[in-house]
């Protein structure tokens, strides 16, 4: 059963410890994406007792939540009033948590087409580096600052400060739902979703295994009737999609290393040792493959893009230009000064 506590003051009483003594603090809800990420030796900061959905109005496509708060409640409260997360977050765990959703900041399919974590968080509660609690915006720390901190926190890795309340944009789900399965190989896949992509067709995931490509058209009832009759294809079953989200697939369960590929839209096949899997209609790349780091890294910038290993590893982002590494740095300094929070999650030097 669902159960709301408000834990604010516990954790912000262990914050501030952590600053008195000056040490470290490694968040932790339900440790879904521990995979993703540097390893954190520090105490176990536990956001799950600190959860409950605070307000939900369906009529303003408004809800806040705390940050332990499972992603199972949320879903479910949403589903209830025929309300969703446009932006399908991966669970990756029966635990996962809101806190951990937007501090990771991953999108599942939908993402090119309805957009990401960050676009839908209106606002947040966070406890900072200096050891208080404050809401953003309108918090005097924003002005003085200068920081969209709502925004910095999301994809932040918990580096910057301690989520304890999120609130977020909702939409209602679409009227109808169908996915189909086309026999295409990849060039011609990547080439037809180009052309797609400047028609007003109700794409909303497209994904392609190295042999076929899996579409899913969400809308009207009349507009995606008249795309499947425009598609043809087999049917495919919807449930591919949260397979897909949730890295079930047969593709996912072999032992070779997982990479993610962020890359530019229309992006041609990339030559990689290994077997890669198309996601975001090309923008998203999955590959497993046991080259080296360095050559899937170079590849992937060679086109403008950038490579994450899905492993606990000492270098799993892909490197920062030293411009953009200073920047990282002076504003864990700004938020972070003694740096309690995740220290080294993301970068060895942040």
């Amino acid at each position: 059963m669902p159960y709301d506590h408000d834990a604010s003051a516990a954790l912000l009483e262990q914050v501030n410890h952590a600053l008195n003594q000056r040490t470290a603090l490694r968040i932790q809800g339900g440790n879904s994406k521990a995979m993703l990420g540097r390893p954190v030796c520090a105490e176990v900061l536990d956001t799950r007792q600190h959860r409950g959905i605070v307000s939900y109005d369906p009529t303003e496509l408004v809800l806040t939540a705390r940050a332990g708060t499972p992603l199972v409640e949320i879903e479910a409260a949403l589903n209830e009033a025929g309300q969703f997360l446009p932006f399908e977050p991966p669970h990756l765990g029966p635990g996962a948590t809101l806190g951990g959703m937007v501090a990771t900041g991953l999108s599942g399919p939908r993402r090119p087409w309805a957009g990401s974590v960050r676009d839908y968080v209106l606002g947040t509660r966070v406890i900072t580096g200096q050891g208080k609690l404050l809401r953003f915006g309108g918090e005097v720390m924003k002005n003085v600052a200068g920081y969209d901190l709502s925004r910095l926190m999301t994809g932040s890795f918990g580096c910057l400060g301690l989520l304890t309340e999120v609130s977020l944009k909702v939409l209602p789900k679409p009227r109808q739902c169908l996915s189909v399965r086309l026999a295409m190989d990849v060039r011609q896949a990547l080439a037809e979703l180009a052309e797609w992509g400047q028609q007003p067709i109700p794409i909303s995931a497209a994904c392609h295994d190295g042999e076929a490509l899996h579409l899913r058209l969400e809308g009207g009832e009349g507009s995606v009737a008249s795309a499947i009759d425009r598609f043809g294809g087999d049917s495919l079953d919807n449930s591919y999609w949260a397979d897909l989200r949730e890295q079930r697939l047969g593709f996912f369960a072999t032992p070779e290393p997982l990479w993610r590929l962020s890359l530019p839209n229309n992006t041609g096949p990339l030559d990689l040792p290994g077997r890669q899997l198309l996601d975001w209609g090309g923008a998203q790349r999955w590959l497993k493959s046991a080259a080296l780091p360095q050559i899937i890294r170079q590849t992937a910038s060679s086109v403008g893009g950038h490579a994450t290993l899905y492993a606990v590893d000492e270098a799993p982002f892909h490197p920062l230009a030293e411009p953009l590494l200073r920047y990282h740095q002076n504003l864990k300094k700004q938020l972070d000064p003694q740096g309690i929070f995740n220290p080294g999650r993301m970068y060895a030097d942040v």
